[in-house]
């Protein structure tokens, strides 16, 4: 009896850092501090989708809701897990941005919030059926793809954010004001000295505490109006369908499956690099069922109002900064989620923050997804390949819409549909120029072209076969070893 008690202990003790187990206390504490890190984050694609859908700010308050709560339940259905579904890890599941750009295309394409709900419902399905097929086809999703595609949401939602700092409605008289653009300015300051401050807690929370700051400001100032956030419900569960029921649209459906490849890509990476962080194993079995947590997450999400799921990269990097490993911590922050989801009036107060204020915020989020596709694509390699045409004319590609939004109006609806945003129009032509460079090689040159030559400096081996025994360079000329200077010419007066 003495022996087994001694041993008990060992045996029901965590077999896997991830299943520490904190005090409750302590396990509430920092899932709280997850929930605080990520709420910019999910709260910024409801409240621009929401305003592309042009919706009042109580259905904005409900959008908002909607997401956090969904959002909640996607966290405990990853870190908890059920067969065949769960990476039991601790990542934060919550609404991507990968995804916005897209469905505001599709809203503004005349198929409204419900086409929305509609594309999601259909590709999360279909993205839950390839998950398994999806370890052979993430080949052609290499940091080239992925990077490119980051870089251009980023870079996407710049017009948002510039929209916002001049006041968000273009129809009122005081539409790109010096106060509304000031005010954004102060916002955005805000942020920076937040994250010049040397505490931690404080940097990493910069964009929310610069929210509430602006907030004040605007209070103090008369620009903002809280008069509505007690018009509505304190409490109330999401009603399903409560935009109405999704409508099913070829092109976004098309679209919207564009992003769920993505999305699928980013959780990948986002698993492997939170199992290397907490230092436990993670093959494809693991990855398998966290992507399927994903995708059925996503599928369901509409019914409660939501969008896709997948992981909150920041999250993985507190969980680095901290330390805390415990899959339970952020489920802990996943429960937190479902009760703020429940409390639509503080979905409401956010919706009523002045969008001069968000639009300063924006600013810096939404250049952070940029700069981590920038991230990513300075680890791609450029010498010796065409990876530099790839980024360049995806990105170029990706930019055209953005830069002239008529350009696809006299195009199909459904290839308007598809191309009219910023993010499909790249993750396409990164997709084919990945292949058709770095997959399919026949006809490839050994003499490449000339953005390759601007990549770094290349040294062609017809160049060396050229060059005899004890030659060298003195002041720019060719010597030979007997000391005599070696005429240079250029190759087109070779050629004749």
């Amino acid at each position: 009896m003495n022996t087994k008690k001694k041993t008990r202990p060992a045996e029901s003790g965590p077999t896997r850092p991830e299943d520490q187990r904190l005090s409750i206390g302590s396990t509430f504490a920092y899932g709280f501090q997850h929930v605080l890190t990520m709420y910019g984050g999910i709260i910024a694609p409801p409240l621009i989708i929401g305003a592309a859908a042009g919706m009042s700010s109580q259905d904005i308050g409900l959008l908002i809701a909607a997401c956090l709560f969904v959002g909640g339940l996607a966290t405990i259905l990853q870190t908890i897990g059920i067969p065949f579904f769960g990476s039991q890890l601790p990542l934060v599941q919550g609404v991507s941005f990968a995804g916005v750009s897209t469905m505001v295309a599709i809203v503004h394409g005349g198929g409204g919030i419900q086409a929305v709900f509609g594309s999601v419902i259909v590709a999360s399905l279909i993205g839950l059926v390839i998950t398994p097929l999806f370890s052979k086809i993430i080949k052609f999703f290499p940091p080239v793809v992925t990077g490119t595609v980051i870089t251009t949401i980023g870079l996407t939602l710049m017009p948002v954010a510039a929209n916002w700092a001049m006041g968000g409605n273009s129809a009122a008289p005081n539409y790109g004001s010096m106060a509304n653009i000031g005010l954004a300015a102060a916002t955005m300051g805000i942020v920076l000295l937040l994250s010049k401050i040397g505490n931690a807690a404080i940097s990493r929370l910069s964009i929310l505490l610069a929210m509430a700051i602006g907030t004040v400001i605007a209070l103090a100032t008369g620009m903002a109006d809280f008069s509505k956030v007690g018009q509505g419900p304190i409490v109330a569960f999401p009603t399903p369908f409560a935009f109405g029921a999704p409508t099913f649209e070829i092109a976004s459906i098309v679209s919207m499956l564009i992003v769920i490849l993505v999305t699928l890509t980013e959780t990948s990476a986002d698993i492997i690099a939170v199992g290397e962080i907490v230092g436990t194993k993670v093959d494809s079995k693991r990855i398998g069922n966290g992507l399927r947590a994903d995708m059925l997450s996503s599928a369901i999400s509409p019914l409660f109002n939501s969008f896709t799921q997948s992981a909150f990269a920041q999250n993985v990097g507190l969980v680095a900064i901290t330390g805390i490993k415990s899959r339970f911590v952020v489920s802990a922050g996943g429960l937190i989620l479902v009760v703020l989801g429940v409390l639509p009036i503080l979905g409401r107060v956010v919706a009523a923050v002045p969008t001069p204020v968000l639009g300063g915020a924006g600013v810096v989020l939404f250049g952070t997804v940029a700069a981590s596709g920038i991230r990513t694509l300075s680890k791609v390699e450029y010498r010796n390949n065409m990876n530099l045409i790839v980024v360049a004319a995806s990105i170029g590609f990706g930019m055209i819409p953005i830069a002239a939004p008529k350009f696809y109006d006299q195009f199909p609806s459904w290839f308007s549909t598809i191309f009219h945003s910023g993010i499909s129009s790249a993750a396409i032509m990164a997709i084919l120029l990945n292949m058709l460079f770095n997959h399919l090689k026949a006809g490839n040159s050994d003499n490449q072209s000339v953005f390759v030559a601007g990549t770094g400096r290349v040294v062609t081996e017809a160049d060396i076969a050229c060059l005899a025994n004890g030659d060298r360079f003195e002041n720019g000329k060719l010597i030979d070893a007997e000391g005599k200077e070696v005429p240079l010419t250029s190759s087109t007066a070779a050629e004749h």
